[in-house]
């Protein structure tokens, strides 16, 4: 291992902050493409936009970067990890073959079908009349997935039949998600809790990380459209010993021996979507990189060191890593822009973040840039992950709620109740 290693990390989001944060404290230096107003303060900001495949090649090659990390789904649905490696060049990502796992949820669901991975029952539809009518004969609402990556927002949980049928019209026919929705995936609404779960891999072993829970609706009480995220915390109580071992028995094994028997190994993150009932879990979905915001709450709460996680998976030997307890709590909250879901408003100035900065709060930024004189101005729709780590989830929701409070620009709207479903299981501390 390099002792000072150079890492280039791609995205512009708060999960790419907060793995830039992680890597720099462990002394090595950190390049970031494109990067945001947060991470050029951690390290440097290139050019190279995440879809810009030969442009981060090019930028690899010329700062002989030690070690690739690969943030957002996009890039690696384009094939950047094969284009990489195809140059010598050290990349933790699976290769686009692998990424299929989240780009194609069709491709996702028969794979569970085929190796016995436990999810909903599905049916896949390329034609929107045969569609609307397996919807209409339904006993019950569906879930109407995009196939293809919408940024977190291609999946529509219906209350009513009228629902499912309304979200294959807006996927199939009004292209809502352009071509992500040239096919659908209809399939049962599963009962229970969600949950986050992460494991780092190299193609046969996996080490897991703190179970998290996000909070995808934009609205208190899970009310409103689906957003990419509006918050986090970690560990999520509802994945208890029992459960995660039979994740790692029933879903993540399986999962990593399916992949690896169809020439495919999986090295990178496997984000397992997990929906529990009773102590069931079973699949909602794959990604096949840190969540966003989730990256926030991980990265605290792992007691090891992350370089060495990142660049012993993308060496495919994991064998000298072991998985450490998680390390207290975190809980992050976003801040978002007027208009996001929708369409985000863009360039309000922030202000109150040098007052929000405490002991253990970390400010990650996602959709900010810097104004011409040098302020920090909104530039997405999700704008900051402001979060906290502490030895409790209270404690943390209490330091991070805090530090919102100090945040301001016209139109920001946030959700008050991130963690709500744990808090509300713990008793108050003291």
């Amino acid at each position: 291992m390099t002792s000072r290693a150079r890492v280039m990390i791609v995205g512009s989001g708060s999960r790419e902050h907060a793995l830039a944060v992680a890597i720099a404290s462990g002394g090595h230096r950190v390049l970031v493409s494109p990067g945001n107003a947060g991470t050029v303060a951690v390290g440097e900001n290139l050019r190279a936009t995440a879809d810009d495949t030969q442009g981060l090649v090019d930028q690899a090659l010329a700062h002989g970067v030690d070690l690739v990390v690969v943030g957002p789904e996009g890039p690696l649905a384009l094939g950047l990890v094969d284009a990489l490696e195809d140059r010598g060049v050290r990349v933790f990502g699976p290769g686009r073959a692998a990424s299929r796992l989240e780009s194609s949820k069709t491709f996702m669901k028969r794979f569970c079908e085929r190796h016995g991975v436990p999810t909903a029952q599905f049916a896949i539809f390329d034609d929107a009349d045969a569609a609307e009518r397996h919807a209409r004969s339904a006993a019950h609402p569906l879930v109407v997935k995009a196939d293809g990556l919408a940024a977190g927002k291609g999946v529509i949980v219906s209350d009513t039949i009228e629902e499912s049928i309304a979200g294959i019209r807006r996927i199939m026919r009004e292209r809502e998600f352009g071509e992500a929705g040239r096919s659908v995936v209809l399939e049962e609404r599963l009962a229970g809790e969600e949950a986050s779960f992460h494991v780092v891999c190299d193609g046969r072993r996996a080490v897991a990380l703190a179970p998290a829970q996000d909070h995808k609706r934009v609205g208190d009480g899970d009310v409103g459209p689906n957003t990419g995220g509006m918050g986090a915390y970690a560990p999520a109580p509802i994945v208890d010993a029992g459960v995660h071992d039979r994740v790692m028995r029933e879903i993540v094994r399986p999962t990593l021996e399916g992949m690896a028997a169809e020439g495919t190994p999986f090295r990178g993150v496997l984000f397992v979507g997990l929906m529990i009932d009773r102590g069931t879990p079973r699949v909602l979905e794959y990604n096949v990189r840190f969540g966003d915001p989730e990256a926030t709450v991980l990265v605290p709460t792992y007691g090891g060191d992350w370089f060495e996680l990142l660049d012993a998976a993308a060496r495919g030997d994991l064998s000298s890593v072991e998985a450490p307890r998680p390390i207290g709590a975190a809980l992050s909250v976003v801040m978002a822009a007027a208009g996001y879901p929708g369409r985000p408003r863009t360039g309000d100035r922030i202000e109150g973040l040098d007052r929000a900065l405490h002991s253990g709060v970390s400010i990650m930024h996602a959709g900010t840039s810097r104004a011409a004189d040098g302020g920090v101005v909104t530039a997405g729709g999700r704008v900051l992950a402001v979060g906290a780590h502490r030895t409790n989830l209270r404690d943390a929701a209490r330091a991070a709620y805090d530090a919102v409070a100090q945040i301001h620009w016209p139109g920001e709207h946030h959700r008050s109740d991130i963690g709500r479903r744990a808090l509300d299981k713990t008793p108050p501390v003291g």
